[in-house]
């Protein structure tokens, strides 16, 4: 909620206090009794069992299309088909670890994490399908299962890094840019701390100041709209720097733009 929700604004309108909770809901009580966050409690993870539940997510609905599509025009082939589904979702969302280590390495010029890793799992399943056909002898229809292949795993992998919540979405154009700590302007007040959910800054106490550790930002911008001090923002590659009042007026859509304008 850090995200869209500013603690000021709340505060100031209606008088309550804002108290920045655990990432998971499960670790409420043990903060309610601590009275302060784990650093275990403070970051979002992406587990086998999150990764299984995403699978899921995407097979059910997708294998029910497929299945209902073959049904009419490859009838014979429609359980194969759905199996086809459930197997694919559950392989590219469960070799997650394998392709964070390659996201930034490319493919065919395609970045492994904006397509690159689609065409790695259509190429492996064709070789496996290929070889499997060989080896018994079976007939099958390379052409057809290529083309049926591909489809689904264009839609299952339509944006895996999007599907995650450590990663911002490959179709997002915020994925390029760069969070700034303005040094001079920092406090150490640590409300950055308090809402990454990739624990990406350290705040010092004694000394007010702050640390930032970018590589695993997400770029949700919660600490740009949290910081009273307006320490922190956005910059391009270019050198662009997009302050602090965009980012609280103007969400991203769906598509990534900030285009979104908030209310007062």
């Amino acid at each position: 909620a850090a995200t869209g929700i500013e603690k000021k604004e709340v505060e100031k309108k209606t008088g309550w206090n804002i108290v920045w909770g655990p990432v998971y809901a499960k670790d409420i009580p043990e903060f309610v009794r601590c009275e302060e966050k784990s650093p275990k409690m403070r970051e979002v993870t992406f587990s086998f069992l999150n990764r299984l539940e995403m699978a899921v997510a995407w097979a059910f609905p997708a294998s029910i299309i497929v299945g209902l599509v073959m049904a009419l025009f490859w009838r014979e082939k429609a359980v194969y088909s759905v199996i086809l589904v459930w197997m694919l979702s559950l392989v590219m969302n469960g070799v997650f670890p394998v392709q964070r280590s390659i996201l930034k390495r490319k493919i065919l010029f395609l970045e492994v994490g904006r397509g690159g890793f689609q065409v790695i799992t259509w190429g492996a399943f064709m070789v496996i399908l290929s070889v499997y056909t060989m080896v018994t002898g079976m007939k099958s229809d390379l052409v057809g299962w290529s083309i049926i292949s591909a489809v689904v795993i264009l839609v299952l992998g339509f944006d895996l890094m999007g599907n995650t919540p450590v990663y911002k979405s490959g179709l997002h154009e915020d994925r390029l840019v760069t969070p700034v700590l303005d040094t001079s302007t920092c406090r150490g007040a640590g409300f950055c701390e308090d809402v990454c959910p990739r624990h990406c800054f350290t705040v010092d106490r004694k000394t007010h100041t702050a640390l930032l550790e970018t590589d695993t930002c997400v770029r949700c911008g919660a600490c740009i709209v949290q910081c009273p001090f307006d320490a922190v923002h956005f910059e391009s590659s270019k050198g662009d720097v997009i302050p602090p009042e965009i980012i609280r007026k103007y969400k991203l859509n769906l598509m990534g733009s900030r285009l979104v304008k908030t209310g007062n």
